[in-house]
C-alpha cells in the first residue's frame, strides 16, 4: 500500500515547484503568502539578495486587522504590505501563492495588493 502525502506534504511539494520557476529580484521581488488557520502572513523577498523587504501579518501588535483567517483580514493584510512597499519604492512584485490554490483568502490579499497600487 503506498502512503498518500498529507495535506502540508502536498503543499510543500507544490511550493518547492513553484519556486523553481518565480525568484524575486531587487527590479520585481517576490510577495510571498503563507496562511494558517487564524492568521494570514506576506512578505515582500528579494531572493538574489536573501533578503525580506517589507512584511505584514494579521499576528502583529499594532493590531490593525482583528482577523486573518477571512477573506476581509487577508485582503486588509494585501494593502498594509503594498502600502510599505510603496514607501519602500517597490512598484511591481512576483506573486507567490506558496503551494496553496489561488482562491479564497490567498486571492483575497493579492486582491487588496492590487487595489493599493502595487503590480503584477
Amino acid at each position: 500500500m503506498i502512503n498518500k502525502p498529507s495535506r502540508i506534504e502536498h503543499r510543500i511539494r507544490l511550493h518547492k515547484r513553484i519556486r523553481a520557476k518565480v525568484s524575486g529580484t531587487a527590479e520585481r521581488p517576490r510577495l510571498a503568502v503563507y496562511r494558517s488557520l487564524a492568521h494570514i502572513y506576506a512578505q515582500v523577498i528579494d531572493d538574489r539578495a536573501g533578503v525580506t523587504l517589507v512584511s505584514a501579518s494579521s499576528h502583529e501588535k499594532d493590531g490593525k486587522v482583528k482577523n486573518g483567517g477571512n477573506v476581509a483580514g487577508a485582503k486588509e493584510i494585501g494593502k498594509l504590505v503594498a502600502e510599505r512597499a510603496k514607501e519602500k519604492g517597490i512598484k511591481a512584485v512576483v506573486f507567490d501563492r506558496g503551494g496553496y490554490l489561488y482562491h479564497g483568502r490567498v486571492k483575497a490579499l493579492a486582491d487588496g495588493a492590487r487595489e493599493a497600487g502595487l503590480e503584477f
